[in-house]
């Protein structure tokens, strides 16, 4: 889809609106859309002093279709710029969906984050009600997804009622993974490929950590969960874990933190040793992810274990101890259909875990052409695979309590954290809602600052890559002293 615009300098609403819309085509400015072009778009921005009009034109396929709408300047300039953002989005929005096979059930809403949109309003006071009628009338969202949204909004706010100013959580990465599966799009290496950087990374990674330590006392902060995750953290050794959560412990005062997971993460990983080791230092939360519990599909993917080898650990991790354990799931994957995705369901339904992620497939950065056709291809697989998993995990007696989306996800839709009732993950919550400040520790790890009031955010990012991270140690402890002033400013 090509595109023009007149009376506006920064077209991010537009390009996000259609990657939106049409996320199977990459959106094009041009200066000039000759009438020749069958696929095009032309919206105009007109600042009349008390009020702006929006005027959206689509030509597509050999028919037109227009839409215009009109904000009043009436608010501070940051007020009317976000209005005028908002229409210029829903002009779009207007003026492309009629030419839809479907409609995206978030609507016009284009944020990775929709339940902190919905807590936006609780938090003004806005009813439960108000704010479905918000997002359905003003932002087109569904009926279910609004739904989805809004509780998971109220559970988000439950939760930063309860914090300190100067709580934080805390973060390690371990970007390594026995086999790079098809669909990961995070910072992650094979040992296959990078294994000798495994070592090497664990020294920098625990001197890291040791001067967080450091910084994390002298700005008299108070850690209340911790998190482990990648990558595998368990593609490490026994004993390296046990090298690693040493040093944690060491280094940082958890008397406050009241839930510590670790990514387990693949089966093929997992071990007696490795578990007992987890226990030993006072994790109480792992995620066992089978993805599939079908065979085929989990080949398909590139997985190296079976679903045999999922239950058998997970009974493992059982007799051992663990008493909350997360178990993900991925909607739309090669080789995948709502039959083979409703057994995978059924079978994570019959071991009880806790928690239950049920994640939608993102296209990954930088996909060609094709691969955004298949996603798009699986709209209607995989709306209803989540319908089976909402219905099913419900009946069970499942809760959704976070969720967040991804850009170029199968058919729009977003991924969530399903739970038994008073097992929710502190972390996911903080960390999903940005909530509150999250210290991250390890290659491409994002310290994010949150300012008092939630909504100012300053990041530290670490580099991103191992052999980068192996190299930058002085810089990167340097980065984490700007704690020491966030926490001064409380």
């Amino acid at each position: 889809m090509i595109y023009t615009v007149d009376g506006l300098e920064n077209d991010h609403p537009i390009r996000d609106m259609l990657l939106n819309l049409l996320p199977a085509e990459i959106p094009e400015r041009v200066d000039v859309a000759d009438d020749s072009e069958p696929n095009a778009l032309g919206v105009t921005v007109d600042r009349l002093g008390s009020e702006t009009r929006i005027r959206a034109c689509c030509r597509r396929e050999g028919r037109q279709n227009c839409c215009e709408k009109v904000v009043p300047v009436t608010g501070s300039p940051a007020d009317n710029k976000r209005a005028e953002s908002h229409a210029i989005k829903m002009a779009v929005f207007d003026t492309v969906t009629p030419f839809l096979d479907f409609v995206p059930e978030w609507g016009s809403l284009t944020g990775v984050r929709p339940a902190k949109f919905a807590r936006g309003f609780l938090e003004k006071g806005y009813t439960p009600a108000e704010v479905a009628r918000i997002m359905t009338e003003e932002y087109k969202v569904s009926p279910a997804r609004r739904a989805l949204a809004i509780r998971s909004a109220g559970i988000a706010w439950d939760y930063k009622k309860k914090l300190a100013p100067k709580d934080i959580s805390l973060y390690i990465g371990i970007p390594f993974c026995p086999s790079r599966c098809s669909y990961c799009s995070f910072v992650s290496h094979s040992i296959e490929k990078a294994g000798a950087l495994m070592a090497p990374y664990l020294d920098t990674l625990c001197a890291e950590i040791e001067h967080a330590g450091q910084v994390v006392r002298q700005a008299g902060l108070r850690i209340v969960s911790a998190y482990i995750g990648g990558g595998t953290p368990t593609t490490l050794s026994a004993q390296q874990l046990e090298r690693l959560l040493g040093t944690v412990h060491r280094s940082f005062d958890l008397s406050a933190c009241s839930e510590f997971t670790v990514e387990a993460g693949r089966p093929d990983t997992i071990t007696e040793e490795k578990l007992r080791v987890l226990a030993q230092h006072g994790v109480d939360r792992i995620s066992i992810n089978p993805q599939s519990m079908n065979d085929e599909v989990l080949a398909a993917i590139g997985r190296k274990h079976s679903a045999q080898d999922v239950i058998r650990t997970y009974r493992m991790a059982r007799e051992i101890g663990f008493h909350v354990i997360n178990m993900d799931t991925i909607a739309g994957l090669d080789g995948d259909t709502p039959e083979r995705f409703a057994h995978t369901i059924e079978e994570l339904i019959a071991l009880q875990p806790e928690n239950i992620t049920v994640h939608t497939l993102a296209v990954k950065r930088g996909a060609n052409q094709n691969d955004r056709l298949r996603a798009v291809g699986r709209h209607e697989a995989v709306r209803q695979m989540l319908e089976h998993a909402t219905k099913r995990l419900t009946a069970a007696g499942y809760s959704p309590y976070y969720l967040y989306r991804q850009k170029f996800m199968a058919g729009g839709y977003e991924n969530v954290g399903w739970t038994r009732q008073g097992f929710e993950c502190a972390y996911n919550i903080y960390m999903m809602e940005e909530l509150q400040t999250i210290l991250s520790l390890g290659a491409g790890g994002v310290t994010k600052l949150i300012g008092a009031d939630s909504y100012k955010i300053r990041r530290i990012s670490n580099p991103k890559y191992p052999y980068e991270y192996n190299s930058a140690l002085e810089k990167i402890n340097a980065g984490k002293q700007a704690l020491i002033d966030w926490a001064a400013a409380l």
